[in-house]
């Protein structure tokens, strides 16, 4: 950490740069005799990447960056606060607390928080960055977090661990036996240590999966952030051993869509099914993800075109956890009689359909955009169809 990135004169630099061309600030240099240009490209990345993910940091006066991959690697805000809202209690330890953005919502909702960070530069950062941000309540340990537990005899209310999918021989990976540290392998000793655990984990980890890998999980929650998944959080519980429960959110800007159901009911539900009705209906992304399809047909009353369309239908519109559409025309799948329509720019989706988006934009002469929704997909009785569709903004 090289504290003259913190003189006044260079801050200046940094915010008066923040929209600049890097390539050409690299070529003509700067002229701070104390610090390299690389030193300062850096800090003007990172602080860039930070402005719409991490507001707080972003307005706050001198922090302090790390690179632009501990950046890319940490938790937005508007997650990192939803994972607090998951916990309450006195005391917490992050065993892997990166640059520290779920600390800080930790802090909100533990009066004592740990924050573990086994590279010692970025512990340094961390530790002045919330000097900034005037919190007092969190203890930073430049230590491997397993390292703390095992030598340490705090309980506490919650650990929470978000392993690097970062493996030094493999590259990137998804398994939690793959990622570091290895947390199935670890799991009694953070037991000893607490009675709740909370992990996060790659949106790519298979539920099925990660339930195999772990023991004692209560739920998971599918966070999806403007219908894109970014986190899976598990959450665990010393000794529990009843059904799961799944909690899927779709973080949105003046919204949230929620939809919970449980493992149990979703293997022992069964979906109605009908044509095309008035109203089309496509799950959010976190649904998607959670697989709950069986119980949304359930639970909010709607019809499914088919076992694997994942798409749904209803005669009156309601509000649902993804998108609406009204339906202008459903049409058997037919070459002629779709290009008679004329329709030469749509949205298109395909699901449980042959053919990709690209081969039907290719095939009919459709560029993307405009007010038309086009849905290839098959129905009940196994034919393939397209339902033309707008979008339904509001629900009775």
């Amino acid at each position: 950490m090289n504290t003259y990135i913190l003189n006044t004169e260079i801050q200046e630099f940094i915010d008066k740069n923040l929209n600049s061309d890097i390539a050409s600030l690299l070529l003509k240099g700067t002229n701070f005799p104390s610090i390299e240009t690389k030193e300062i490209i850096e800090q003007i990345e990172a602080k860039k990447r930070c402005e719409k993910k991490l507001s707080t940091w972003f307005e706050c006066k001198n922090i302090y960056y790390p690179n632009k991959l501990n950046i890319e690697q940490t938790s937005s805000e508007i997650t990192a606060q939803y994972k607090s809202s998951l916990m309450n209690g006195e005391s917490i330890i992050d065993l892997t607390g990166g640059f520290g953005v779920d600390c800080y919502y930790f802090s909100n909702v533990f009066k004592k928080v740990v924050h573990c960070e086994i590279n010692e530069d970025l512990s340094k950062i961390v530790t002045h960055n919330y000097k900034q941000l005037a919190i007092q309540n969190i203890n930073t340990e430049a230590i491997d977090g397993i390292n703390y537990l095992k030598n340490s005899d705090k309980i506490c209310d919650w650990i929470y661990i978000d392993p690097s999918r970062r493996h030094d021989s493999k590259g990137k990976v998804f398994f939690l036996n793959d990622c570091l540290p290895n947390v199935p392998e670890h799991l009694d000793l953070l037991f000893k240590h607490s009675k709740n655990i909370l992990i996060k984990t790659s949106p790519l980890l298979d539920l099925s999966v990660g339930i195999n890998e772990l023991k004692h999980v209560k739920t998971i929650h599918v966070v999806a952030v403007n219908n894109e998944v970014k986190e899976l959080l598990w959450v665990l519980e010393n000794g529990f051993t009843e059904g799961i429960s799944i909690k899927t959110i779709n973080l949105k800007k003046n919204t949230n869509e929620v939809f919970n159901f449980s493992i149990e009911s979703e293997k022992t539900t069964t979906s109605l099914y009908s044509k095309p009705l008035t109203y089309l209906y496509e799950p959010n992304s976190a649904i998607l993800k959670a697989g709950g399809f069986e119980s949304i047909s359930n639970q909010l009353h709607v019809f499914k075109l088919h076992k694997h369309s994942h798409l749904y239908t209803s005669n009156s519109l309601i509000d649902f956890p993804g998108r609406c559409f009204k339906i202008e025309q459903t049409l058997l799948y037919n070459k002629k009689t779709i290009k008679k329509l004329g329709i030469n720019k749509a949205n298109i989706t395909t699901r449980n359909f042959p053919e990709t988006v690209e081969q039907l934009r290719k095939k009919f002469n459709i560029k993307d955009g405009g007010d038309w929704y086009l849905f290839f997909t098959t129905n009940m009785e196994d034919n393939n169809l397209m339902v033309l569709t707008k979008k339904a903004d509001s629900f009775n």
